[in-house]
């Protein structure tokens, strides 16, 4: 019994109040609430379950109003998906079949925007029953309306007749999988109430459980997201003592206090992504002020990743050396400034180029995103030295020595047979961003190139967007006597999300970025590295896949045991001290 059933009230109030603090911070899970006859009611399974996983329930009743539901999803560290009616055929742009049964269109619509909107911004999920049917419709599966009418073969009895806290048949377990890892068995009884099944999963899921006549019965994600559905009513067992299938709220709660704590970092840090190519998208009409498609950055990405900040870059593709050429370099990287800065304007209530570490931080506590400026590829200069103060007094933080080839300062780290450094105008031009207080740049400069930056620059200098080569062997990256040489002069170097310098062959993970920002964290230390995603320049990787999923590298960050102070230095502190004391503030 509860010790607050009592009848005894102020007996019951003292004693929640005797010590201070009398409790400790529980993840909030918002189940949805079913809706029948007026009436929005939930089950005591669920929410018994949750309370028992130590997660706090708080409902969703039905309604439609998208303001409300993004506020409601702010209020919440995890969403259970919870049973009921079938799902309306017409949201996945179908007929209904003369074998559907009742629907609830107070439902729908809200838990498919609401699946939409809480998977946009990780939070994890568990649904149950039609909630997995409601993951999958939502998020790009396909349902059966009626698995009797519209599976071939026999099926077994999926709408059992005894008490729903009993199981009924045995759904079977595919090894190496979530759900395996949870209940590690290869045959599981369950309890079954539908009709309705998926038929086929979303992208970015597998099918980890199937009943004896091939029934879907689980899905889980396959992009490292916090993600599970069971077709069968886990949330029965516990109403009369039965514990078996507690793992699954287990996992969610853990999931919630997971992301929970990833939140109240992100609330209390500056997060910071040291290069991303979005200005390259600016020819094909993009619209950073929506949920733009075409690009991995924009406002509501950055918003749901919990991104503070950018750094764009003008990036310049390395061209011929003439006078011609050179010139030309100059005005396109003037134009794509010009670019940038048009395109904060136009959303200038929302965000605001900062120029400064210290404009970032006032951004952040006046609500705005902040935009940085960065040139890729020293090229943009042309021959004219002069550039690199005009540059730097119209907001430039950094610039990349050069790109994909060598330039008229220096060795690239490709295509450059010869390992040329740095010549004396590349010196000059250092020394000059010295001077006027622009950050040194040595992603894509070739070994030596790196060696001669480094000898050269009076103040420390970074790698934008580099790896570890120890763990991919790609030119672009750097080796551990570079990265130890980094380190040692002061320098920065940010783990970049690219495929092909996290892996030499597939695609690449956020389980592989984790790991070469171990790898660099044991070389240099952890007051040297950091992240510069590569978006829209060919980043993007399973688990961090955009923006929007930056999130989950800080609840990865979280799993690696890092503290609070590592991942603010991570997430853009030491890249910050490195900008300070270039820029001498």
């Amino acid at each position: 019994m509860s010790k607050f059933l009592t009848f005894d009230i102020p007996s019951a109030y003292d004693a929640l109040h005797r010590s201070f603090p009398s409790h400790k911070t529980t993840p909030i899970i918002g189940l949805t609430g079913n809706f029948r006859d007026g009436d929005c009611t939930l089950a005591e399974g669920y929410y018994q379950s949750v309370l028992k996983a130590g997660g706090t329930p708080f409902i969703l009743p039905p309604f439609e109003e998208t303001d409300a539901l993004i506020q409601a999803l702010e209020s919440i560290d995890g969403l259970l998906l919870t049973g009921g009616a079938d799902i309306n055929p017409l949201y996945l742009n179908e007929e209904p079949i003369k074998e559907l049964h009742g629907i609830n269109p107070r439902r729908d619509y809200q838990e498919l925007m609401l699946t939409k909107l809480a998977a946009d911004r990780q939070i994890p999920i568990l649904g149950i029953c039609r909630g997995i049917q409601t993951l999958m419709a939502a998020l790009g599966g396909t349902l059966y309306q009626d698995i009797h009418s519209q599976m071939e073969g026999t099926r077994i009895k999926h709408d059992q007749d005894l008490g729903r806290s009993y199981a009924s048949h045995t759904v079977t377990i595919e090894k190496d999988t979530l759900l395996h890892r949870l209940f590690p068995t290869d045959t599981l009884a369950v309890n079954s109430f539908h009709h309705q099944a998926v038929k086929e999963v979303a992208p970015g899921f597998q099918v980890c459980a199937y009943s004896s006549d091939g029934v879907i019965e689980a899905v889980e994600s396959t992009a490292y997201k916090s993600v599970l559905g069971v077709q069968w009513h886990p949330e029965c067992f516990i109403l009369r003592g039965d514990e078996c299938m507690m793992p699954l709220f287990q996992w969610l709660t853990n999931e919630a206090a997971s992301f929970k704590e990833a939140k109240r970092i992100h609330g209390r840090i500056l997060s910071l992504d040291s290069h991303c190519d979005t200005p390259m998208f600016f020819d094909q009409q993009i619209d950073f002020a929506s949920r733009d498609p075409k690009i991995l950055v924009d406002l509501h990405k950055m918003t749901e990743g919990r991104l503070d900040a950018t750094i764009m870059v003008a990036y310049l593709k390395q061209l011929e050396l003439t006078d011609e050429a050179l010139l030309a370099a100059t005005a396109k990287a003037d134009r794509i400034l010009n670019e940038i800065e048009a395109m904060v304007a136009k959303n200038c209530t929302a965000m605001d180029i900062a120029y400064t570490p210290a404009d970032l931080y006032r951004l952040k506590s006046e609500g705005k995103k902040a935009i940085m400026l960065g040139i890729e590829n020293g090229y943009a200069i042309g021959q004219d030295i002069k550039n690199v103060e005009r540059f730097r007094k119209r907001g430039v933080v950094y610039m990349t020595l050069c790109h994909n080839g060598n330039n008229q300062l220096c060795g690239s780290a490709k295509y450059n047979e010869k390992n040329l450094g740095v010549n004396a105008f590349g010196e000059q031009v250092i020394q000059e961003m010295n001077r006027v207080g622009m950050m040194v740049d040595i992603s894509h400069a070739g070994e030596q190139t790196f060696y001669d930056a480094l000898a050269i620059s009076n103040t420390p200098i970074v790698a934008s967007h580099s790896s570890s080569r120890a763990l991919c062997n790609h030119p672009r990256n750097l080796t551990d006597d570079q990265l130890k040489a980094l380190a040692a002069k002061g320098g920065v170097a940010q783990v970049t999300l690219y495929s092909g310098f996290l892996r030499e062959e597939g695609p690449a993970t956020i389980q592989d970025a984790i790991e070469h920002l171990n790898h660099m964290v044991n070389i240099m230390g952890v007051e040297h590295v950091g992240i510069g995603t590569d978006f829209d320049g060919d980043g993007g990787i399973i688990g961090c896949a955009s923006a929007s999923e930056l999130i989950n590298f800080t609840r990865c960050l979280l799993k690696e045991r890092y503290s609070e102070e590592d991942i603010r230095r991570i997430w853009g502190g030491n890249f910050l001290r490195v900008m300070k004391e270039v820029q001498k503030v």
